[in-house]
């Protein structure tokens, strides 16, 4: 009987911190308690605790730190680093595309988190965007970009659509870059770092005011934004390419005596 209570006890444990993991709690790569606190906050026995963390592991949820505890398992990211995708997110040819994607996704996310934030979404959400007034205050380019893609992933939690959550959170790392080397290179056009930051507040502020069809708008206008400088700065650089190559003559014209 004991042996019996035991095995529904560590099944109980691996439901419970699958469950974690599905609805966004625990994040792909972070680290779990010490193993001794962790069976005192789910008042479990050590042993009970291993099994429920060996059937996590076994289904390839969780991973051992070689004796220093377990690990969220990098969920989705073997998905997202498939040859193909790294294609699409990698060519510049289809960044428009991927821009498009971005704005589909993320008009929609916004009107989402409108409506089903809860105060605690909310409150994060101002602390995120204290982050960026901040460092946009400072002129500090780097940390104002970590805190933009920052308040990205916290309006997808504010969704509490955990599908949406969880397929972007898989692509976080595409978003990130995406962020840093978009700004990189729109800050050649004027004003480009003030209108982001307006933008943010908008998106930010309508879903605080809980005003759906007002944060899909804002959402839908950042990246139309975004979208239409990219193609500019594109623009041009062609227009700079091509004078630079008539210059040089391709590179394959003789030099003239």
């Amino acid at each position: 009987m004991c042996a019996i209570k035991t095995e529904r006890a560590a099944d109980a444990v691996a439901q419970h911190i699958q469950s974690l993991i599905l609805e966004g709690t625990l994040r792909p790569g972070q680290s779990l308690l010490a193993e001794r606190e962790l069976a005192l906050r789910l008042d479990v026995s050590r042993p009970t605790l291993r099994d429920g963390l060996k059937t996590l592991v076994d289904k390839g949820l969780l991973t051992a730190e070689g004796g220093r505890g377990m690990r969220v398992a990098a969920l989705g990211q073997q998905a997202i680093t498939d040859p193909l995708m790294n294609l699409l997110t990698g060519s510049a040819a289809l960044a428009d595309d991927y821009l498009e994607f971005r704005d589909i996704v993320e008009s929609q996310a916004a009107a989402l988190a409108a409506e089903r934030a809860t105060d605690v979404d909310l409150d994060r959400i101002r602390t995120s965007l204290s982050r960026i007034d901040n460092a946009h205050a400072a002129t500090d380019a780097e940390e104002e970009a970590e805190a933009d893609a920052e308040l990205h992933q916290l309006i997808y939690e504010a969704t509490h659509n955990l599908v949406l959550l969880q397929i972007m959170r898989a692509l976080s790392g595409n978003l990130r870059m995406d962020v840093i080397h978009n700004r990189g290179r729109m800050f050649s056009i004027a004003d480009t770092r003030k209108r982001l930051h307006e933008q943010h507040h908008e998106i930010a502020d309508a879903i605080i005011a809980r005003d759906p069809s007002r944060a899909a708008q804002a959402a839908h206008a950042h990246l139309g934004y975004v979208r239409d400088c990219l193609r500019h700065v594109t623009e041009e650089q062609a227009k700079l390419d091509l004078a630079r190559r008539r210059q040089a003559g391709g590179g394959l014209a003789a030099s003239r005596d």
